[in-house]
């Protein structure tokens, strides 16, 4: 897609003009651009701009939720604008495999690796078009003074990380109600956002809950150091222009007998994945 091509993409979107979503085919990467502006230079090299930009999206949608006017359309717009001005500010975008979120019938388990703070920002654009989508959250985040009034607008399943067996019961009840409600959920298995993927982290709680709501697994590899994590506030970490953007959604899975060899096969996507990314 050329830069025009891209703008005029733009203007569709905003003109509610893309029955599909957002991006016009199932793959999609940040086009590039001619001679810069010296505004678009400074926006580039600017963490300040990106900072007070984003700040400026979290308030407002804030203030919605709080209105309770923040519903699954503005909540994929806002994923969307933050998904540009991050391209604005030097982020380029490779997105494959977009055709596997929705060949399956009935709603689904996203399972990914879990590395900055961008995905959780960016999938619902992606994802949320095509389906109903929450996530599966730490406790942390819905009392968060920023993000708080947010998350709790998108129902998540919400886990507290500090008694396994709270969070199993969580998960597996509250995520198989959402589940068989229509309602599709990305869940990270590891614990926390990591730069370095640890297989013996990721643990098997994403596939014991499709295989307990009987609904179809689609990995999700992500490679997102792009945007670090802050020192006071992970969320507004610095951002690293040498580090492409990756997203890639794998074919839809069925989990079968217990789930480990199926939870091996998403270790192996992600590997593979981040490992062809390097």
């Amino acid at each position: 897609m050329c830069y025009t091509e891209y703008k005029n993409l733009e203007l569709d979107i905003f003109n509610n003009k893309m029955p599909k979503g957002y991006f016009e085919s199932d793959t999609y990467h940040t086009p590039q651009k001619g001679k810069l502006s010296i505004i678009e230079k400074f926006r580039l090299d600017s963490r300040i701009y990106f900072t007070l930009k984003y700040a400026a999206i979290v308030l407002r949608t804030r203030k919605e939720a709080i209105r309770k006017e923040y519903d699954t359309k503005a909540w994929t717009d806002s994923s969307f604008e933050i998904l540009r001005f991050i391209e604005k500010a030097g982020g380029i975008f490779d997105i494959t495999g977009m055709e596997n979120i929705s060949r399956s019938e009935g709603s689904v388990l996203f399972i990914g690796n879990h590395m900055s703070t961008l995905e959780t920002m960016i999938l619902p654009s992606i994802i949320g078009p095509h389906r109903e989508l929450t996530f599966v959250v730490k406790e942390s985040l819905v009392k968060h003074p920023l993000f708080g009034d947010v998350m709790k607008s998108r129902n998540p399943v919400v886990v507290g990380r500090t008694d396994p067996r709270k969070d199993l019961e969580a998960v597996m009840n509250g995520g198989s109600d959402l589940l068989h409600s229509g309602v599709s959920i990305v869940i990270f298995p590891q614990s926390t956002r990591s730069i370095d993927f640890k297989p013996e982290d990721f643990n098997s709680l994403g596939v014991k809950l499709a295989k307990k709501a009987g609904v179809d697994v689609v990995p999700i590899a992500l490679k997102t150091d792009f945007w670090g994590n802050g020192k006071l506030i992970k969320e507004l970490g610095p951002l690293d222009h040498n580090k492409q953007i990756h997203i890639k959604f794998g074919e839809p899975m069925k989990i079968s007998g217990n789930g480990r060899e199926d939870n091996q096969k998403i270790i192996d996507f992600i590997k593979s994945s981040l490992e062809e990314w390097k």
